[in-house]
């Protein structure tokens, strides 16, 4: 393995450690404002919205000049600030700005830690490497929530830093987050031997030549604006529903920690089998299925904290296969010199389905947390669907060339 890509992998460990310190709180956050719990999905959405409008101009300005850790570190700059003002302006309207501005730079270093691991690794290692990625970037998330939720609650941490009160939280992660730019800064060498777009041109015609993609993958990724419409309701309404039932902010912590474990163990042991299979645009049409019955009856369940630490973590299993095997799919249908755009554009139609799913699952839930789910187990299947028009059509191709 590339010394870049193992570095890459514990970027994004701690990418998830520090970025999800005030997920846990959130919730909790803006119910002490007193703002409606539909804004807890706006807050969310917008962030997102943040993350599609920033992926491809990020992506298709590396993919001009270079892997440059410089546009990381004023990315991850930009979510310092963000997160800073979204803790401590205190008013909705300024909260939907903060959490905007977070999203357009936090998704530098994800698209291009992610374009530089396609470009520094073999066909065949990448799926094992997007693995490791994500694997990362679940443990990172899942010691992160944990970490927020006890310095919420721990008596002496309460003692110390005064960590009860919400707003110090996300400043805790906004200096976090500093430290970590500066350890970017002292680690991360430019990256040599990378493919450079040959044709200079701006950014929007950089942007024009990459959406002008095959068909196929155009419909791939509608399927998986939908799979993450569903992945993203249940992983940010899973923690309203914690909050709901009573449960502690270190409950919900501990539960995602689990969550963090089962899918690294998943992504080390399992997806790699899984990453060798040929066909793999019908195992990832066969784990949304398997995903949308697992969601269907887990919150049915009478004994809930049961099925979720149980049934849950199958389908969290699923996702830790179903993250690495889209991605290499991805990466297969893209172009030499366009995979800084083309991961950027996947990170939009992603945050699409990251903005979607809250500002409908918010009302949603308003209405009735149960159908909040079902309508997850829902774009599952809608997902799936999408991906047996992809079949047919990558059949027709073949049976044409």
């Amino acid at each position: 393995m590339h010394k870049t890509v193992k570095l890459i992998i514990f970027y994004i460990f701690i990418q998830g450690v520090v970025h999800n310190l005030g997920h846990p709180v959130t919730p909790a956050f803006v119910r002490s404002l007193g703002i409606s719990d539909y804004m807890f999905g706006i807050f969310f959405a917008v962030m997102s919205l943040g993350l599609a409008i920033g992926g491809p101009l990020w992506g298709i300005l590396s993919d001009q000049t270079g892997r440059k850790k410089r546009y990381i570190m004023i990315g991850l700059i930009m979510y310092s600030i963000g997160q800073f003002g979204f803790g401590y302006v205190g008013q909705g309207v300024w909260m939907v700005f903060f959490r905007l501005f977070s999203g357009l730079g936090v998704i530098s270093a994800l698209t291009l830690f992610m374009s530089t691991l396609i470009e520094l690794s073999e066909p065949k290692n990448r799926g094992k490497y997007f693995a490791y990625l994500a694997a990362s970037s679940t443990l990172g998330a899942s010691v992160g929530y944990a970490l927020g939720g006890f310095l919420n609650t721990n008596t002496l941490m309460i003692q110390w830093l005064n960590t009860d009160h919400f707003p110090i939280i996300f400043l805790i992660q906004a200096m976090l987050n500093t430290l970590y730019v500066v350890f970017i800064w002292m680690t991360f060498k430019d990256p040599e031997g990378v493919m450079v777009s040959q044709e200079k041109q701006s950014v929007l015609k950089g942007l024009k030549t990459v959406i002008k993609m095959d068909p196929k993958l155009f419909v791939f990724l509608i399927s998986l604006t939908f799979i993450t419409i569903g992945s993203t309701n249940l992983s940010k309404y899973i923690d309203v529903y914690f909050d709901d039932l009573g449960y502690t902010t270190q409950a919900l912590g501990n539960f995602v920690m689990a969550t963090g474990i089962v899918s690294l163990v998943a992504s080390i042991l399992i997806v790699p089998l899984f990453a060798r299979m040929r066909k793999q645009l019908f195992t990832i049409g066969l784990l949304q299925v398997l995903s949308a019955f697992i969601v269907f009856i887990v919150f049915r369940a009478n004994q809930f904290l049961l099925m979720v630490y149980t049934v849950y973590m199958i389908y969290v299993i699923l996702k830790a296969i179903y993250t690495p095997l889209e991605q290499n799919f991805i990466a297969k249908e893209a172009k030499e010199g366009t995979y800084g755009g083309i991961m950027g554009v996947r990170q939009s139609f992603v945050s699409i389905g990251m903005v979607l799913g809250p500002l409908i699952g918010g009302f949603i839930y308003e209405v009735n947390p149960l159908y909040l789910f079902d309508f997850s187990a829902l774009t599952f299947l809608v997902g799936m669907a999408l991906l047996v028009l992809v079949y047919l059509m990558k059949k027709k191709q073949s049976a044409s060339s």
